[in-house]
């Protein structure tokens, strides 16, 4: 039996998007079956990729002929938490008030889900000739995860699409660069003594200070370097290393046994990771000896979380030019945060940032889109779609 259309307006897509509680720790497939659905509504069929333990999927789908060069509309479905925050609304309801949709994910980025899931139908009535391409992920507020894969299974089974846009909130600048990033988790081990002893034991705390002085020190040399072209464009212009956690000891009075930090690199889309990494490892590795040399239980442990490649700006690159065309916007837009562009970039698109709202609302208390933006939004998502015919 044919199902009957949804024919909902972006705004309901928006709203039956937002109710759903689909924070990064939470399972999102409650979200994913009624993308299903409304898909499906049209007689479009969509495939799931799941995450390893099935309680997550990214959902992407084909919209009109199976040919390439199309274009990819592409945003993620989890949300930041509430968690701590102090809400005058609902945050998993839309609620209008003074030319704002107040609501979690209104901002980052369900609005633009909800935008380009409302340009199903367009692109079927419109009788498109290049298909227009839905894709979903998962898990981007906690690393840009369920990206990858979605991705690699896209391009196991769809004609390649000629252009990605990529809707984070940009005030529907086309964004053409943002940074990479790279998190490490670092474990110093070392030997417990009573601290009258302390020539005797080895503290994973103390020995955690060279680590940080380190980052100071890398920082002071990377603030003295000149900027590449590409990254004079960026603010700050030069690769940042952060340590934001660290946490260890057991008491005033004893050696710490361990001490763990996080140490976080952001690098412009014109350096180069790479350096850093290698950077970053000697000295972990010089250090992991010389604490063994003293005792061999201690040490140093590490690994890579995580990481997301840099969005490079594309000399003629054709995503770009389709946004600089319908919005008439030539000026050099780039970004220090990552998003799962350059990760469409990494495996073969053409990719952009553009979406509609405002960076700085999202993940804030009473998170909000302006109710012009969102509809401009809707707007040049429809101009983007009618290129296709």
């Amino acid at each position: 039996m044919t199902r009957k259309p949804m024919n909902l307006t972006a705004y309901e897509i928006m709203e039956t998007l937002v109710a759903f509680p689909t924070v990064s720790r939470d399972s999102n497939l409650a979200l994913v079956d009624w993308v299903e659905e409304y898909l499906g509504s049209y007689g479009v069929t969509a495939r799931r990729v799941p995450d390893a333990t099935g309680r997550k999927a990214a959902i992407y789908a084909n919209v009109g002929p199976e040919v390439p060069g199309g274009v990819v509309l592409s945003g993620h479905t989890d949300v930041v938490p509430i968690d701590g925050q102090d809400w005058t609304f609902d945050p998993f309801a839309v609620t209008e008030r003074d030319g704002k949709y107040y609501g979690r994910g209104t901002c980052d980025m369900k609005g633009f889900d909800a935008i380009a899931l409302a340009m199903v139908p367009h692109a079927l009535a419109c009788g498109v000739s290049r298909p227009l391409q839905i894709a979903l992920s998962y898990d981007e507020e906690v690393g840009c995860i369920g990206a990858p894969p979605m991705i690699d299974d896209m391009v196991a089974h769809l004609p390649r699409a000629a252009a990605a846009i990529i809707g984070e909130p940009s005030m529907l600048r086309p964004v053409t660069g943002h940074n990479a990033s790279a998190m490490f988790q670092i474990d110093v081990h070392g030997f417990e003594v009573h601290s009258s002893k302390l020539p005797q034991g080895v503290s994973a705390i103390h020995e955690a200070g060279r680590i940080l002085q380190w980052v100071n020190d890398w920082n002071d040399r990377l603030m003295a370097e000149t900027p590449d072209p590409v990254s004079a464009t960026f603010d700050p212009p030069h690769t940042t290393t952060h340590v934001g956690m660290i946490a260890g000891g057991t008491a005033h009075n004893i050696t710490a046994r361990d001490c763990g930090l996080r140490l976080g690199f952001r690098v412009p889309a014109g350096d180069d990771l790479g350096r850093h990494e290698a950077a970053l490892n000697a000295m972990l590795e010089e250090l992991d000896a010389g604490l063994r040399a003293k005792n061999p239980k201690a040490g140093v442990t590490w690994e890579r979380m995580n990481g997301v490649p840099a969005l490079t700006p594309e000399d003629g690159g054709a995503a770009e030019a389709l946004i600089r065309r319908l919005t008439g916007d030539n000026g050099t837009h780039v970004v220090t945060y990552g998003t799962e562009a350059g990760q469409f970039q990494e495996r073969g698109y053409s990719a952009v940032v553009c979406g509609p709202g405002d960076i700085a609302q999202a993940h804030q208390p009473d998170e909000w889109i302006d109710k012009d933006q969102f509809h401009k939004g809707e707007a040049l998502m429809r101009r983007v779609v009618e290129t296709l015919v």
